[in-house]
């Protein structure tokens, strides 16, 4: 057989920059740290309790003082912001969400209690009404059965208020209402509180990835049959979510948030190209899943797989990540696993 003689140099050899790991590591481009990670807490009311979400692999609802144990933890692995969602016992839920209200219902005791002895652990509150509501909508209902938007509102403003005058150091409004950026950084600044950052779900999507997180608040069941179409982002639409940003940008977001983070990534990409303020983005809870459960049938490794994801965060230009995984890939980051 002849030896095929090439009549031309390839000169532009991309492989040169791949050949080992040291340069491999020299020209990479984007890099996790255990500072981008942000750990969501669920919290639940009773004392030594940590019970497990079974939808979620390695994720628990935890008491206080379990909560406190894990923000330990996490910090002592570079891990400083957590963000806190309720779990309430059902006896506490009623149309309006009322508990919300309650200056010292579970969420703003976990605050006080984190920031008194972590007072520089950052703690994130979540403003919506779906863990406090007997039918599982992040805001009141009118009366043709749709969330009433003007109504809600005005609720999630005080709600904004109570965690703010808890400690918390910013407040991350879910609910997707219209107008409700502008009016909690209007209520919040006239109260005081015009240092409290305001992180906006800016998009959200009615996705098919949040059961898990459903069933860890405890508003899956409640639902039904309903749906949140009517206030979250059709899956679809990607202008559409631009014109979401921009709003919450208008009237005061100073952090904008993409939900679901994963198969969203063009979208946070097109929000941190288009807009001058962070994206953060929300590794959610069926994305999560999907690679515990992966792991579990031997289909992936797991830590490989983790930290391929976050780095496809930060590609796209999210500067935060909320994710469940948040301590694993801090022990993966310190070489510890």
């Amino acid at each position: 057989m002849g030896v095929i003689i090439m009549d031309f140099f390839i000169q532009s050899r991309q492989r040169r920059l791949r050949r080992n790991e040291a340069i491999r590591a020299l020209v990479q481009e984007s890099f996790i740290r255990e500072a981008d990670l942000i750990l969501p807490l669920f919290i639940i009311e009773g004392d030594s309790i940590r019970q497990e979400i079974p939808s979620m692999p390695g994720v628990f609802r935890l008491s206080i003082n379990e909560a406190l144990s894990v923000v330990n933890e996490a910090m002592l692995l570079g891990i400083r912001s957590f963000a806190l969602f309720p779990c309430i016992d059902s006896s506490l839920k009623d149309a309006d969400g009322s508990e919300a209200m309650n200056s010292n219902n579970l969420i703003c005791r976990a605050v006080r209690e984190i920031k008194r002895r972590y007072s520089d652990a950052f703690i994130i509150c979540d403003v919506a009404l779906d863990p406090y509501t007997t039918h599982g909508h992040d805001g009141v209902l009118g009366v043709d059965g749709d969330v009433d938007n003007d109504a809600t509102i005005e609720i999630l403003a005080n709600q904004a208020l109570i965690l703010a005058n808890s400690g918390c150091d910013a407040v991350a409004p879910s609910d997707m209402m219209d107008g409700r950026i502008g009016y909690i950084r209007t209520v919040l600044d006239s109260s005081g509180f015009e240092n409290t950052i305001i992180i906006a779900y800016a998009a959200k999507y009615a996705s098919s990835f949040y059961g898990a997180f459903r069933d860890a608040v405890g508003s899956k069941s409640l639902l039904g049959i309903a749906d949140k179409k009517t206030y979250q982002m059709n899956p679809a639409n990607s202008i559409e979510a631009l014109r979401e940003v921009a709003s919450d940008v208008a009237e005061g977001a100073d952090i904008v948030l993409i939900k679901p983070g994963l198969h969203y990534l063009d979208i946070i990409l097109q929000t941190k190209l288009e807009f001058d303020v962070p994206v953060f983005a929300y590794h959610v809870s069926g994305e999560y899943s999907m690679l515990k459960f992966a792991e579990e049938k031997g289909v992936l490794d797991y830590n490989k797989a983790i930290m391929e994801t976050m780095l496809c965060f930060k590609r796209a230009g999210a500067s935060g990540i909320f994710t469940y995984a948040a301590i694993d890939v801090a022990r993966i980051i310190r070489g510890l696993v």
